[in-house]
This record gives C-alpha cells, structure tokens and sequence, in this order.
C-alpha cells in the first residue's frame, strides 16, 4: 500500500480503496480524489492542508464543522425552499472518530465528502452560467448571515486585510534584487498610484459602516458546483477561508474572476478587460438572494469590493514574486509576476468603466 492510499484508508475505514488520483488545481492545498468500491458515496476528497499557510488547522476544522452545522439545520427549518438541490459538503471522520489525519512529519490531512453529479468550472461559459455563479455566493451568504461572527476563528489574520498586504509589499520590495523590466515598472507604479485609497473598506469597517459577517474569504468561479444535469449551482467549496470578514470581499472576488473572459492565468495581460455584460449577471443573480440583508452601505460599497479585491490580489501576486514564489504555487519563474498584471490590467478596465458598474448596482437594487 502506498503513502497516500495509506492515509486515505484511515477515512475509508473498512471500504476498498480502488484509486487516488491528484484533483482539482488549487494554489495552496494538496487535493486528491479518492474512488472506493461503494454504492452509496463512491468517491471522497482527501487533502493535506498547507500548513505553512493554515498555521492553525485544528481552527480551520472547527470552523468548517460550525459553518456545515449552522447551514445544515438552517436548510431544514427553510419553509420556502427553492427548487433546486443546495450541497454541503461534510467533514469525513476518521476510523478513531477524528476529523483529521496527523502524520509524524507533521503533514495535516482530512477527508470531506465529494459533491456528486457537478463539476467546476475554471472559466464563465456564459450569461446564464454568470447568474448561476452569483445565485451560489448570494445562496451561501444568506444561510450565513445570521450565524454570529465572533463563533469563527480568523484562520488567516490578515486575510483580505489589503493595508496588511502593502505592509508586507514595502517590506518585501527592498529586498528584491532582480531586474526592472517594463513590466516589473508598470507593477511599481501601479501600486504607487494607489497605495492611499486601498484602505477603503478597512476605514469603512472601522467607521462602522460595513459589519463583520461570515464570508467564504475565495469564492473564486471554480469553486462554485455546476450540476451537470441542470447546469445550476448547487454548492460552494473550499471552505478553509470561511472567518469572519465583509461580505465587499466575497462579492468582489467573485466578480474579479467572473468578469475576466481571458482567466487569471492569461498571458495575454494587455488584453484583459472587465466584462460589465457578465458583472450585471453575476449580481442579479447574488442579489436575487442576497438582498435581504444588505445596508444601504453595503451598497455604497459595492464599487470600492469590486475594485480593491483585483488590485489586492495583484498586490499579492507580485508581492509573492519580489520575495521570490514563497506563497503560491508557480509553474514557471514570473509565473506571479504574469498573475499581477492580469489583475492590475483588470483593476484598470474596472476603473475606467466606474460609472456603467455603479448604473448597474443602482439598476438592480431598484
């Protein structure tokens, strides 16, 4: 038996490992997908979770186990339910009742269960498929929103805290000691011009405007479930970020992957644009869920989410770049830099088209 079939059969207990096979392409976590000769639940995912960045996993658990719990009796006290299936996925136990997996080096593993008949897509198809992305995080928001904050850890303290990220930036960039190519210099000068407004949302929490609540922290568009039947989301995973934050964050990294046609791993930086067509469907589809429990700050915000999460996630891109690929996984050496520049490229189309995305937001809140 090898290493991993190994650690995956402490979560199979007494079932018939047939295949573990790598899965999935996320930028922190190890994922695989195991197959097990069963009728019920054939297959499972198994991860070993990156603990240079969850330092705290034990933490990432108990939130997972709160959010799934929380949602789970909110599912079934739902009188008015829509007519679709909504996912969750569940924290697999191991054969000794644990929740994870140890192993002497320290390496941290657990085993969630798989959502069955859906796939995830890296890229938005189409408009519909835009609605059915913003649908999940207004879905996911709304059975959320009353499970109070302060009973989730912050896993990742800092965590779209942008101030945080030009902090490490500054520290970072004196130590860098490559070359200054044109691209490198657009990043410097790009963060240069913005350094002052990217408090923002951080100024507005402190001012009291825009409340802490649950947030998924990565709803990216591949982590949304698509059903293969009926094409409708039924679930979102990933769920080690869920912590206390502002809904501005999740809203705005899910627009910034959704309204990017190219995909944030395109070369083709110079090319991106913000597609408003797309950020009209997206939000429809979030607020026809979500609208409940947003302020009249909350709208007022809106923009500045939008906005600040491309260039924070650049930021971060090309901070990790400067310190030499220390953070995310890269395929090649500029790997990062590239990633920057599409988000920063990003955060400029959204810039100059401010007043057709803030017509949008006045239009679909009416």
């Amino acid at each position: 038996m090898d290493r991993l079939t190994g650690i995956a059969q402490q979560f199979a207990a007494s079932k018939q490992i047939t295949a573990v096979r790598a899965f999935g392409n996320g930028n922190i976590n190890d994922t695989f997908l195991v197959t097990v000769v069963d009728e019920v639940e054939p297959c499972f995912v198994l991860q070993r979770i990156n603990t240079h960045v969850f330092q705290q996993p034990a933490l990432v658990m108990q939130n997972m186990r709160i959010f799934t719990q929380h949602v789970c009796d909110k599912l079934q006290c739902e009188l008015d339910l829509p007519d679709r299936r909504w996912s969750v996925p569940r924290v697999l136990l191991t054969i000794d009742n644990r929740d994870s997996w140890v192993e002497p080096d320290g390496s941290y593993w657990r085993a969630i269960s798989f959502i069955d008949g859906s796939e995830s897509i890296d890229i938005i198809q189409d408009i519909e498929h835009g609605r059915e992305v913003g649908y999940a995080l207004g879905r996911f928001h709304h059975l959320i929103s009353d499970l109070d904050p302060t009973q989730l850890a912050d896993t990742l303290e800092g965590f779209h805290i942008t101030p945080q990220y030009l902090e490490d930036y500054h520290r970072v960039l004196p130590t860098y000691t490559g070359e200054i190519d044109r691209q490198v210099d657009y990043c410097l000068k790009f963060i240069q011009a913005r350094q002052e407004w990217a408090r923002v949302l951080e100024d507005a929490k402190s001012d009291g405007k825009l409340p802490l609540r649950p947030i998924h922290g990565d709803p990216k568009v591949n982590n949304v479930m698509i059903c293969t039947t009926t094409q409708q989301a039924i679930g979102i995973i990933d769920l080690d970020t869920v912590k206390p934050g502002l809904v501005h964050y999740d809203i705005g990294d899910c627009l910034r992957s959704g309204c990017n046609p190219l995909g944030e791993e395109t070369t083709e930086w110079e090319q991106v644009q913000f597609d408003t067509q797309m950020c009209r469907s997206i939000l429809a589809g979030y607020l026809s869920q979500a609208s409940g429990f947003l302020t009249e700050y909350d709208y007022e915000y809106l923009f500045d989410g939008i906005r600040l999460i491309a260039f924070e996630l650049g930021l971060r891109f090309f901070t990790d770049h400067l310190a030499g690929n220390v953070y995310f996984k890269v395929k090649y050496p500029t790997h990062n830099l590239d990633r920057a520049l599409v988000q920063f490229k990003l955060t400029e189309s959204i810039e100059d088209q401010e007043t057709a995305i803030r017509s949008i937001i006045e239009d679909l809140r009416a």
